[in-house]
């Protein structure tokens, strides 16, 4: 397991974002943030295989030439079906284990990559699934989930909630009883996962994260969580950017049906 190759990074993507359409596309630093997200992928030294999973949909067109031009592995599939896509864009390389990593998330840190990826690859006979989510610690937009190849096979011959199959790991954190759960807490000990947003989803969370790269790109192109956060001390007026979404998730829409998630991990309105 220690062989790179032996894991897939999936970046699940696709330009028909209801609520920010093209957001991938969107410039940071004279790059679409796509590849601007890839570049801090691959600077993970654990994350092996990276694979764009795109859709069908002939939306899509514009991410595929994208990969084609840089050449990025990248794979096409069922456009509401995540889970579906994960497993297929995964099953191509034949891996062990299979990241997650969405692609609304262009300020991750590289090396929180590879803390969650370490703790699954050293621990690997006593975990099936891995996170750094369950509970939450890290500024939101810093996700990974790590599973099981076996456990991804699992979840997508069994799951059968709409929501386990468009959010494509829920089956798994949902079922403790039958999935050996990890996770990894933030080593300060602080939980900024409500009140820290660096995931895009509303055009102000653009404007945040645009002015993040403004600010640290031309000195440090792969800054680090620590960077953002001095930024942040320096600069604390760019927290009132996109504030009025901090902690507003896709949890907030399924409280109901969830069985593990409470209305404390998210806000709601």
């Amino acid at each position: 397991m220690s062989n790179r190759s032996a894991i897939v990074t999936v970046i699940q993507t696709r330009m028909g974002s209801t609520r920010l359409p093209n957001k991938v596309m969107m410039p940071l630093a004279d790059k679409p943030l796509l590849l601007r997200l890839y570049e801090r992928v691959i600077a993970s030294e654990l994350a092996g295989t990276v694979v764009v999973a795109t859709t069908t949909n002939k939306l899509d067109n514009d991410i595929v030439k994208l990969c084609v031009d840089n050449k990025l592995n990248y794979y096409r599939g069922n456009e509401t079906d995540l889970l579906d896509r994960h497993y297929k864009a995964a099953l191509d390389h034949s891996p062990t284990a299979v990241v997650k990593i969405p692609s609304d998330c262009p300020l991750i840190d590289p090396s929180i990559i590879d803390k969650v990826l370490k703790y699954y690859i050293d621990n690997q006979n006593n975990f099936d699934f891995v996170s750094n989510l369950h509970p939450p610690s890290y500024p939101d937009g810093n996700d990974v989930e790590v599973i099981s190849m076996k456990a991804l096979k699992d979840a997508w011959q069994n799951a059968e909630r709409d929501y386990e199959r468009e959010h494509t790991t829920p089956y798994f954190w949902e079922n403790p009883d039958k999935f050996n759960i990890g996770n990894i807490l933030w080593e300060t000990g602080k939980d900024y996962s409500v009140s820290h947003r660096f995931t895009i989803d509303y055009p102000e969370d653009y404007q945040f994260i645009k002015q993040v790269y403004n600010e640290l790109f031309d000195n440090q192109r792969i800054f680090t969580l620590e960077d953002i956060l001095d930024l942040l001390e320096r600069k604390p007026e760019l927290m009132n950017i996109n504030s009025k979404y901090a902690g507003v998730n896709w949890y907030r829409n399924h409280l109901d049906e969830l069985k593990i998630k409470t209305k404390s991990d998210t806000r709601t309105t």
